[in-house]
């Protein structure tokens, strides 16, 4: 559904930030490297996402953290969405690097996918589609059993 590209730059085109718009953000680590299929790892990004919340940049609707990618619905807050995810992926990089003690390894590829959701569309199927990703991906089971999601909804 959504693509995943390693052009950051043409991913910038046309791109707009409107504050209280609700946007899908998906974006992808570093050669795909599977860093948050540590678990610790993943709860640092989490961590990151509440984060960007409790400072207005942002108001999660549901996410779901994959080992080698975020999808994050959110609406907008008072930054930018490069903003947002400039900010989002160096404060995580930087605190899962000091957890794996490695210094200045490239946690993210350059980049964002964004996707803005027109008012018709309906959020929680959007958050539905969101949260099955580790189900569809045959990580487990029962989407209750992959521990690295949330959603407004579920």
């Amino acid at each position: 559904m959504y693509l995943h590209s390693p052009h950051g730059h043409a991913l910038r085109k046309g791109r707009v930030s409107l504050p209280g718009q609700v946007y899908l953000l998906t974006s992808v680590t570093g050669e795909r490297l599977p860093v948050f299929a540590d678990f610790y790892c993943a709860r640092l990004l989490v961590r990151t996402l509440q984060q960007a919340d409790q400072l207005g940049r942002s108001q999660t609707l549901a996410f779901v953290v994959m080992p080698d990618h975020l999808h994050w619905l959110l609406q907008l807050g008072s930054c930018s969405l490069a903003l947002l995810m400039n900010q989002l992926k160096a404060q995580s990089a930087c605190a899962i690097n000091a957890y794996c003690r490695s210094k200045g390894r490239a946690v993210w590829q350059k980049g964002f996918h964004d996707h803005a959701l027109r008012h018709e569309e309906d959020l929680a199927a959007v958050a539905r589609y969101i949260v099955a990703n580790p189900l569809r991906a045959g990580l487990v089971q029962r989407i209750g059993d992959y521990p690295h999601w949330d959603a407004e909804w579920l």
